[in-house]
């Protein structure tokens, strides 16, 4: 591609060559005087010269732009090749200039970013305030009918704060990883506690049996997924348990989350862990943000854990959490 470019881009150069050499022929051969077979052998002598000076010029003035053609896509100055011909230095000049009006652009982007980011975290911490006066204001309500809705509503609240909150912090969750020992059962006995009102509600029970009750991951991150898969079994399902067991599988510890509701429809299977995604179903589900497990896959792949999920319309959802092994930890913090 390279020599189709050079070539094309000194075709006119080429063209007037060859006239030239045309026109010394076309003289030769209307001038008795001068005798055709030298100039002839002119031409060839000039034609066979310049085609070595285009092979050594090709290498020589391609060199730049074959560096500049293979430089990854990155906007690290040092990376641009080294300019030696004037017009090198031109096209040299001109890309560090946009490098640099780039760099600052996306500078100054950053740090609105940051101040965004900042901005929300504190108005989240601040909104907790409040929301923690209500919940001790419900528990105080004597109308149970009253303190049932209220509190439901004050978790739907309680619940899209966490998301947003643990959204901005993903960014950043190599360094806020610590892999060490986590209870199992102790961890997702606090999440059903969190989701008690609405499972009372909705006459949702837990049949749990844990075969094991240890796991190496993050904590609170760890809490965090579950969070996300429980509410979504409990917003799903109705009047009926759903069933949460551990066991061994090789050597590694799975964890299973089975509930019997609506189930998720095959078209929609392979598009639930995506950003925003809702459902191409349930149109009358406005509650929904499609942030649950999205949110929950990527905190699993900080924590190299693998979550599928098994289900079928109408009859209900298993959500496999699959924990790695010791030695994958190799790449993580604080093992």
């Amino acid at each position: 591609m390279m020599v189709k470019a050079f070539l094309i881009e000194r075709s006119s150069w080429i063209m007037l060559f060859v006239s030239l050499q045309l026109l010394l022929l076309l003289i030769s051969y209307l001038d008795a005087s001068i005798a055709l077979t030298s100039m002839t052998y002119v031409v060839f002598l000039s034609t066979l010269i310049m085609t070595v000076f285009f092979i050594i010029r090709y290498r020589i003035e391609t060199a730049f732009y074959r560096k500049l053609r293979d430089r990854e896509n990155d906007l690290e100055l040092w990376s641009l090749p080294e300019a030696n011909s004037p017009f090198e230095k031109v096209v040299e000049q001109t890309i560090a200039l946009e490098i640099e009006k780039l760099q600052e652009a996306i500078s100054k982007k950053q740090i609105a970013i940051e101040q965004e980011k900042d901005d929300l975290l504190s108005w989240i911490h601040e909104v907790k305030t409040p929301l923690t006066v209500m919940s001790l204001m419900i528990e105080r309500l004597e109308d149970k009918e009253a303190k049932a809705e209220l509190t439901y509503e004050w978790l739907r609240i309680h619940l899209l704060l966490d998301q947003q909150l643990h959204s901005k912090r993903i960014s950043f969750i190599q360094s806020d990883v610590y892999i060490e020992r986590v209870d199992l059962e102790s961890t997702l006995f606090g999440e059903i506690k969190t989701l008690r009102s609405w499972c009372i509600r909705k006459g949702i029970g837990f049949e749990i049996d844990l075969e094991v009750e240890e796991v190496l991951s993050d904590a609170k991150w760890l809490a965090f997924i579950m969070r996300q898969l429980l509410t979504n079994a409990v917003k799903y399902s109705n009047s009926s348990d759903l069933s949460i067991t551990s066991s061994i599988s090789g050597n590694q510890t799975v964890l299973r989350i089975r509930d019997y509701g609506q189930g998720i429809d095959s078209q929609d299977l392979p598009r639930i862990f995506d950003k925003g995604f809702t459902s191409t179903t349930r149109h009358s589900d406005h509650a929904a943000t499609g942030m649950g497990l999205y949110l929950a896959r990527k905190v699993a792949e900080a924590l190299h854990i693998t979550l599928e999920v098994q289900s079928e319309s109408g009859v209900g959802t298993t959500v496999t959490v699959i924990f790695p092994s010791a030695n994958e930890f190799e790449s993580t913090r604080g093992v």
